[in-house]
């Protein structure tokens, strides 16, 4: 068949053509993945236990009478050669029809068509193709209904690179929405209209700032702009999502260029308004970074796999917007910033609903990071801030020193200072000297049963002044010893009980 020019296309040519064009392209599309694919699958890293477990869900689907992919990011980050531990797959079988199939499967989002199959401790999220309703709460669609093909399935979710799919069968990877391109280009980009799906939930331009600082990609202009125009869409994102996103950051090679990516867009306003006050808030000759820069890069550099020292780091400077003052030298001061940060850090966590034991660990670091060592401390000096750091915070608190060290961006190293203070603390601890009041060869019941008391604040102060004399004379740590200092301490603990009371009335 020929076409001219001149000649009008009927209705049965114009048919052929888009079939032909389609064709042309599957084939091309086969033609790319098949040259491509010997290349992508040495990236793969897939535990063996895994991989059967997944052929396994497959086949059984397939069996059935059903397709069944993976998608997602379990696709893009195996596609980056990263090692993967989360799988999602997507089907045409309905929900409960998966249920039907698996002997272990729990309804985990069977509201959207999600489900997680079981096979022992492993944990594979099935999810039936759909399409989304409208969005009204920034988060979720209002309602779904249940799609034919993979291909509509996909136009629904987040960025390209997440819209892949791989076929086990073919060892194959679907591309509909030019995903590969993306991933191989170091894109980050919104499936569809970026307005549309921003719009439709605003934790997606959270993730994409993650995914910047996780794979060290760019957002595609388009995208970003979007992120700017839908602030108001993410500020209904709950704190608990906020959080998630946070902590997730924490855990990549360099967050600053996430965090960067939040205040550049607006995001950081929302999410952490204390960090964003830091910007352009200059410190001292001390410094190459302004209060917010050193932050950010402190952070980079506390370790990856701790991500609450990464907190503290984030946080340890963030009291210096508040506390800064001029010298007489023209230079910026910050006293006491690390307390006024650690009660600012506080009010953060809780706002982000963190757990206590996660807000008081990550204060007690920010608190403390000022700590300065000299010659002059002796071991009781050593055993009393071994005592109010806590002997389990003292590696975080060191780690977190070095990283502010390295944010400074001209110092670099372990100062010998903080060598001789670590060596002076492993001696303490392997001598077992007492830290605290658990330590003491003395207990709050041998105190009251030798003075025939009930208990009550007057225990406690007489062992804290007993802590302190072993802290300085850790030979006096037995109990004869200390009960003869009990009996030479008690009458003026009774005293201070009684004060502590007398203040507690007042307050009330």
């Amino acid at each position: 068949m020929v076409l001219t020019a001149d000649e009008p296309l009927s209705s049965i040519k114009k048919s052929f053509l888009l079939y032909y064009l389609r064709i042309l392209f599957t084939v091309s599309k086969i033609i790319y993945i098949s040259d491509n694919m010997e290349k992508i699958k040495k990236k793969f890293r897939i535990d063996h236990d895994f991989l059967k477990a997944i052929k396994r869900l497959i086949a059984t689907l397939n069996e059935a009478g059903y397709e069944c992919f993976m998608v997602g990011g379990s696709v893009r980050d195996m596609l980056l050669g990263m090692e993967v531990y989360d799988f999602d797959f997507a089907t045409n079988a309905k929900p409960e029809k998966v249920v039907e199939l698996f002997n272990h499967v729990v309804p985990t989002g069977i509201k959207h068509g999600t489900v997680t199959v079981l096979f022992g401790k492993k944990a594979f999220e099935v999810t039936t193709y759909r399409c989304d309703g409208k969005y009204f709460d920034g988060r979720r669609p209002e309602n779904i209904t249940y799609s034919e093909t993979l291909e509509e399935d996909v136009a629904r979710r987040d960025f390209t690179i997440n819209g892949l799919a791989y076929d086990f069968e073919h060892e194959e990877v679907i591309d509909y929405v030019g995903g590969l391109k993306d991933l191989n280009e170091g894109i980050i980009r919104t499936i569809g209209s970026a307005i549309d799906r921003l719009n439709e939930d605003g934790l997606r331009s959270y993730r994409a700032c993650r995914f910047t600082a996780k794979l060290n990609f760019i957002i595609e202009k388009n995208s970003f702009e979007a992120i700017k125009k839908t602030l108001h869409v993410s500020e209904k994102v709950s704190v608990e999502r906020v959080r998630e996103e946070l902590m997730k950051m924490l855990e990549t090679d360099k967050p600053s260029i996430g965090i960067e990516n939040m205040r550049h867009s607006g995001l950081l306003k929302i999410a952490l308004p204390e960090l964003q006050q830091c910007f352009g808030v200059p410190q001292n000759k001390y410094h190459k970074y302004d209060v917010y820069y050193h932050n950010i890069y402190s952070c980079d550099a506390a370790p990856k796999n701790q991500p609450y020292i990464r907190l503290a780091a984030l946080f340890h400077d963030i009291g210096k917007v508040a506390t800064r003052r001029t010298g007489s030298d023209g230079d910026g001061t910050f006293y006491n910033h690390e307390m006024v940060g650690g009660r600012i850090t506080e009010s953060i966590m809780k706002r982000l609903k963190f757990s206590n034991d996660d807000i008081s660990k990550t204060v007690n670091l920010v608190m403390n990071h000022m700590f300065h060592y000299t010659d002059d401390w002796n071991d009781g000096a050593v055993r009393r801030f071994m005592r109010k750091v806590g002997i389990e915070n003292i590696q975080d608190l060191i780690q977190l020193r070095l990283a502010d060290r390295r944010g400074n961006g001209s110092r670099d190293g372990i100062p010998a200072p903080i060598t001789e203070l670590c060596e002076r603390i492993e001696k303490v601890i392997a001598d077992e000297n007492a830290i605290t009041v658990k330590d003491l060869e003395i207990t709050g019941y041998d105190v009251m049963k030798h003075f025939k008391v009930e208990p009550g604040p007057v225990i406690g102060i007489i062992l804290n002044e007993l802590l302190e004399i072993v802290l300085d004379h850790p030979e006096h740590n037995n109990k004869d010893y200390l009960i003869a200092e009990a009996e030479n301490l008690f009458s003026e603990a009774v005293e201070k009980a009684k004060l502590v009371r007398k203040t507690r009335k007042q307050t009330e």
